[in-house]
């Protein structure tokens, strides 16, 4: 299975609710930045869905024990331990990926800004990325057209891209750690 790179374009497999993840993003953004090459490389954020490989949430309590390890890495990135109710944890990051595929329809770089800030939002300010209207807010805050991004998840083409780019995390093409 073969991968089409854009030049110009690093893509990165990636689920939005795995801490490790959102450290490798955090560090790749802060590096092209300190490069100076925020205009002349892309990030394309493709999804690595960890619960339909793993047909299955990756439980809360695991998330609670990595954090503080990951956070401690690089804490700039945004961390906290979830302060909300334990019942508004978001169980599924699966619509968070579609946004993340779906916005992409503007562009890679408003693609990159909501997947960033959908990770923040995750670990660092507790917000329940399961819901559409929080990752709808969370695109209007981050500059993203949330009125396009809805038209885009309504129609449905990001699923099913989705679920491609889990082929292609399932293939020899990917490796994931």
């Amino acid at each position: 299975m073969s991968l089409h790179v854009a030049p110009g374009t690093l893509v990165v497999f990636a689920d939005i609710g795995c801490p490790w993840a959102h450290l490798a993003v955090y560090r790749l953004h802060t590096v092209r930045a300190a490069l100076g090459l925020g205009e002349r490389v892309r990030f394309d954020i493709r999804a690595f869905p960890l619960e339909l490989i793993n047909e299955m949430s990756t439980p809360k309590l695991i998330l609670e024990a990595e954090t503080p390890v990951v956070g401690a890495l690089e804490p700039e990135a945004g961390w906290q331990l979830w302060q909300r109710p334990d019942h508004t944890y978001p169980v599924s990051t699966l619509l968070a990926m579609e946004a993340v595929e779906a916005a992409k329809e503007q562009g890679l770089a408003a693609s990159e800004t909501l997947d960033r800030a959908l990770r923040v939002a995750l670990f660092g300010q507790s917000r329940t990325v399961t819901m559409r209207h929080e990752i709808l807010a969370v695109a209007r805050e981050c500059g993203v057209d949330a009125e396009e991004l809805k038209r885009v998840l309504v129609r449905g083409s990001a699923r099913a891209a989705v679920e491609e780019q889990l082929a292609v995390s399932l293939s020899d093409a990917v490796q994931g750690a």
